[in-house]
């Protein structure tokens, strides 16, 4: 008997399902509520949502959180064969860090439109004058990331 293999967008919205529990736990530390996680062979390799405020670094997004996780979790500095789920498009920060990771797949959910680095403001992870090009999967539970996003930011501006 062959076994049924789910198809590729089932398999996105799954991982993605993950990404949006790790910006739950952002929300609930009340920062911009943004998760991310690393997959490797079907297996979570490394998870991270913002802690920006939390650690009153700029520098940590869920992204960046999730390729050091991954790269530790892998022993590696680069994450070849490996996909990052993101709720939000990544910044131009973490674009870059994704290339220099060399990570083959990035899929997110939700566009940023004011500061998206993949696609939507720059397209880092496609520039073809950089050493490495990121192929690039976007809109995936996109409705469910970007209300997160858009009810956190109405929440604040109560």
């Amino acid at each position: 008997m062959q076994e049924i293999l789910p198809n590729a967008s089932q398999v996105h919205q799954k991982y993605m399902s993950l990404a949006l529990l790790e910006a739950e736990k952002a929300l609930r530390n009340r920062e911009v509520p943004i998760g991310a996680v690393v997959i490797h062979q079907g297996a979570v390799v490394g998870r991270g949502h913002n802690m920006v405020e939390t650690l009153n670094d700029p520098t940590a997004h869920a992204e960046m959180i999730a390729i050091t996780a991954a790269c530790e979790t892998l022993q590696t500095k680069y994450l070849h064969n490996c996909t990052l789920y993101v709720t939000l498009e990544p910044c131009p920060m973490c674009a870059g860090a994704l290339v220099w990771s060399k990570i083959p797949t990035v899929v997110f959910g939700a566009i940023d439109e004011k500061s998206g680095g993949c696609g939507s403001l720059f397209n880092i992870c496609e520039n073809n004058n950089l050493n490495h090009q990121i192929e690039i999967i976007q809109g995936v539970l996109e409705l469910d990331c970007s209300e997160m996003i858009k009810q956190w930011f109405k929440s604040k501006r109560l």
